[in-house]
């Protein structure tokens, strides 16, 4: 009965899934007909209209995500498909407007529409947003929130995955909390339907996993080095003998010159693009209190070489330098509003024209920050295995005050999985960053009141 239910509801999301995207569609074709009406007669125009919207869609719902209710919060599912279907209307109707200029007759190229294409953008959002908020109701109506076991080692530990797992209050109940060490863990752990491992030492997380498989318990645990080089080796068999292998050498020739190409175009083109905005910029920093336009600091890049980095100034002149915290009152009220749109980074751009950095990489730490972590985490040097970035997964999937290891951890999954196309998706997803709000979250000041305690291992279970 259970596997019926089961295949029930897979059918109901993708029937809901096929709805959304066709009416997306339907939309654009729709409004757009009204002043170009062969894309809704059968022709080659019609055709290649249809044909580009969706091989694009799919191309950008890809970079950016799908409609993954129950997995993700409303308001990022909104912004994911909000940028793809922005992207995928851009490029079909530049598209329609050459096709408008040689079908029927030989017309000279413009831009026509425009109005309907915006009217477009806006139902096709509004459409996005019912969707999402009725999806993810629909989701936990059907599934109440997942009983979760969480697993560490220590109440840092503790703190650091309970933050995360509180943000997914309507996929995740923490019922139970212990230490990799109990001995009653098996036990604790039949009673949970998903099991969280944070900071456990390798060889106790290999036996936990494997009992959790055992059971068919969900697993999510965090990845260490190890994993990552796991997970970018390939299946390898030598002789009759199984094996992975794992090519951790440095990037080929090819790929450096692609990515070379890469960052010198986009660097040139971006800042012309940007200009008014580095124009409007100066002068407010300028106005404000008569200081330097650009600050300078130095940072470490490719094989720890030092640079200075380019930014807009945004904090007073003759201040401390240090992270930032919560109401950090060195920061100027331009600075406010070029961090909160992240423009404060835009002049990083003549650092990629210079070779310091790349547009794509792990982002430049200060290099106060670098000691302070190399001495907590000494791998955290893999990082200057290539150039700093502008972006990077870190910042797209990350927050400004996201912790080290966890920093690390995203910076050797880009390292170890690069390719020009990861870049170029990488890119486009910078945008999302513009749209969270929680991206340029500052590092906290005091200490939040602790409401899940870590037992050691010669307590007893306890549910929370």
């Amino acid at each position: 009965m259970m596997y019926w239910i089961k295949k029930f509801e897979a059918t109901l999301w993708l029937v809901i899934k096929v709805i959304l995207y066709v009416s997306l569609l339907g939309i654009f074709m729709g409004i757009l007909s009204i002043e170009n009406p062969p894309i809704l007669r059968l022709s080659r125009t019609m055709g290649i209209t249809l044909s580009t919207f969706v091989i694009v869609g799919i191309l950008f719902i890809r970079v950016y995500g799908t409609y993954d209710v129950g997995r993700r919060k409303s308001k990022p599912i909104i912004y994911s498909l909000a940028l793809a279907v922005l992207f995928t209307d851009i490029i079909t109707y530049l598209q329609l407007m050459i096709m408008n200029t040689i079908v029927p007759k030989w017309n000279a190229f413009r831009l026509s529409s425009i109005g309907a294409l915006v009217i477009t953008y806006i139902v096709q959002v509004l459409v996005i947003v019912v969707f999402t908020y009725a999806g993810n109701g629909l989701f936990f109506m059907l599934h109440d929130p997942e009983s979760c076991c969480v697993i560490t080692s220590s109440q840092e530990s503790l703190d650091c995955i309970v933050r995360a797992i509180l943000k997914f209050k309507k996929q995740y109940r923490i019922d139970y909390i212990a230490d990799y060490k109990d001995k009653d863990l098996h036990k604790i752990i039949k009673k949970a339907d998903t099991v969280f491992l944070h900071d456990v030492p390798a060889v106790e997380r290999s036996e936990i996993i494997r009992y959790c498989y055992k059971k068919k318990i969900n697993i999510y645990f965090n990845p260490e080095i190890e994993d990552i080089v796991e997970m970018n080796a390939q299946y390898y068999l030598l002789d009759d003998v199984s094996v992975l292998n794992a090519n951790v050498k440095a990037w080929t020739m090819e790929q450096r010159i692609a990515k070379k190409l890469l960052d010198m175009s986009l660097a040139i083109v971006l800042g012309i693009v940007t200009s008014p905005i580095w124009i409007v910029s100066a002068i407010a920093i300028k106005a404000y209190d008569g200081g330097h336009i650009f600050f300078k600091q130095k940072r470490a890049t490719l094989n720890g070489r030092v640079f200075e980095v380019y930014k807009f100034r945004t904090m007073k002149e003759n201040v401390e330098n240090r992270s930032v915290t919560d109401n950090d009152n060195r920061i100027t009220k331009p600075g406010k509003i070029l961090r909160k749109i992240r423009m404060d980074e835009l002049p990083q751009l003549l650092n990629i024209l210079k070779g310091d950095m790349s547009f794509v990489g792990p982002r430049p730490e200060m290099l106060e920050n670098v000691e302070a972590y190399e001495e907590e985490l000494p791998e955290f040097r893999y990082r200057l295995r290539v150039k700093a970035g502008l972006t990077g997964y870190a910042q797209i999937a990350g927050k400004y005050n996201t912790t080290p290891k966890d920093k690390l951890i995203m910076d050797m999954m880009y390292i170890e999985q690069f390719n020009i196309l990861k870049d170029i998706q990488l890119i486009f997803q910078t945008f999302i960053v513009l749209l969270k709000s929680d991206s340029t979250e500052a590092f906290q000041t005091g200490d939040e009141e602790k409401k899940y305690i870590f037992h050691a291992a010669e307590n007893k279970e306890e549910g929370v």
